[in-house]
């Protein structure tokens, strides 16, 4: 079985889980926003280092959203109890980071591909806000989107012709 196939599969089981053990997943999302937040926050400060020259101010903006995105990444991550419950507020800070990065990123119009990425990056930010406010109300409900989804890429990989 080649790569794409067994990531497919992973991908269906992890979807499954995240559906048949949502309050567990809760706590896996936990997690694996705040590793994103700190592969974020990293990407971030490193792409303030490279555009130190270019725009200072841009590059200072830069770096402190990558050190608060390193933070917030590390209490999601070592503070699972205290922030299982609060799903919607992750998405919403998230959210917020994302679009400031974007905001940040069209404004200092490095070249053609940062302009594509940022609003990209604004894109996202705008739907994890939109997330946000739909699982405040029932956070229960994320673990299932994601499940679906996570279910149907899997079904989506696995049918890709190579």
């Amino acid at each position: 079985m080649n790569l794409e196939k067994s990531a497919g599969l992973s991908t269906i089981i992890l979807g499954v889980v995240l559906l048949v053990f949502p309050m567990f997943s809760l706590e896996l999302i936990s997690i694996i926003v705040g590793v994103s937040l700190i592969f974020f926050g990293i990407s971030t400060v490193a792409m303030g280092f490279t555009m130190k020259d270019a725009m200072d101010i841009f590059a200072k903006i830069s770096m402190v959203i990558g050190i608060i995105s390193i933070i917030f990444g590390l209490l999601f991550i070592f503070y699972i109890d205290v922030l299982s419950f609060l799903v919607g507020i992750q998405f919403y800070i998230v959210g917020f980071i994302m679009i400031i990065c974007a905001i940040t990123g069209l404004i200092s119009r490095i070249n053609t591909l940062s302009i594509f990425t940022s609003v990209i990056v604004l894109i996202m930010g705008i739907l994890s806000i939109a997330l946000a406010i739909f699982s405040f109300n029932q956070p229960i409900y994320i673990a299932i989107i994601m499940g679906v989804g996570l279910i149907i890429e899997g079904v989506t990989v696995l049918l890709m012709d190579n």
